[in-house]
């Protein structure tokens, strides 16, 4: 059994943290509301802690033992360049003091505006505050790597779906619930342009992989992921799946979202990545698997999964 720190107890961190109980290890979710620990499936127990994960000190006190500090915190969207700099500094310093790898999980913001499928050899070239602030995670923690203080690997995947992932999903409760009562799904942007969607276990796959193989540290990965599909086809195939009658599917123009964007903070910031919406928007996450024989969840059984939980949760 080894330690693990897990800071961000969301749908990525949660699922991590299971993984990672499931396979026997001792693990401890940081977050600031904490909750109850105990022994998970498997040999493995979950410890959660409640802290400031952006206090280094308590930070490296919580991860000392750990072989893998996985950074999985999701701070309010519209407070990204407020929020993240302490806490990504934070998990510098622990990941320094303790000699933990450093596990980040991360988005595709950091390339902006592209022609063609994304590749972990593309320019941090975005222009946005929220891709610009991921970018420069990645490069202090990469500077840090290559000075030999820390070591250090960091995962990208494109918009979640699955388990536990409800509100903040283009593909979440915005989705699950109309199709639930047969209504009209509303969806941002163009709902007929291909895009890739990253299945949360395969995420929490990735990052347990990527912080115990040698291979991966010192540079970035894609998670595996599946072809991508358009918002119209993800609707359509969850029904066929789910045996409801498909539900209509309706794309919320740009000048709407800016219209809500005067009371909402957090519609406000999609117009930053609008984009993402309005054109193909593909990951190729050819280098992991070629590198780790590690392909995505297909997608029938990962959309079955989503469904299953969706009906089962707690909250129905």
């Amino acid at each position: 059994m080894t330690r693990h720190v897990i800071v961000g107890r969301g749908a990525v961190g949660s699922t991590t943290a299971q993984l990672l109980a499931e396979r026997g290890h001792e693990v401890r979710v940081v977050s600031r509301s904490g909750g109850s620990s105990g022994t998970a499936q498997g040999t493995g127990s979950v410890e959660y802690i409640a802290a400031d994960a952006a206090d280094a000190a308590a930070l490296s006190d919580i991860a000392q033992g750990a072989v893998a500090l996985y950074n999985c915190a999701n701070p309010a969207y519209h407070r990204w360049p407020v929020d993240w700099p302490p806490l990504a500094n934070a998990l510098l310093e622990a990941a320094e003091a303790t000699g933990s790898v450093l596990v980040t999980t991360s988005n595709l913001y950091v390339y902006g505006p592209v022609a063609g499928p994304m590749t972990e050899d593309l320019p941090l070239a975005t222009s946005g505050t929220k891709g610009r602030v991921r970018a420069q995670m990645w490069r202090d923690a990469k500077a840090r790597h290559h000075s030999g203080r820390i070591r250090a690997t960091e995962a990208r995947a494109s918009d979640y779906f699955g388990p536990l992932v409800t509100d903040q999903s283009h593909i979440g409760a915005r989705v699950l619930e109309p199709i639930g009562h047969g209504k009209t799904v509303r969806v941002v942007g163009d709902p007929d342009q291909p895009h890739s969607w990253t299945y949360v276990p395969d995420v929490a796959r990735a990052l347990v992989r990527l912080g115990a193989d040698e291979r991966a540290w010192g540079r970035v990965w894609h998670v595996p992921t599946n072809p991508p599909r358009s918002q119209r086809e993800m609707v359509t195939r969850m029904c066929e799946i789910a045996g409801v009658e498909p539900v209509p599917v309706r794309g919320i123009p740009k000048i709407a979202v800016r219209g809500v964007g005067l009371f909402s903070k957090t519609t406000r910031e999609l117009n930053e990545t609008w984009y993402q919406f309005d054109r193909p928007f593909v990951l190729d996450s050819s280098a992991y698997t070629n590198t780790f024989g590690e392909s995505a969840t297909p997608m029938d059984e990962a959309l079955s999964s989503t469904l299953d939980w969706w009906r089962s949760r707690p909250a129905s």
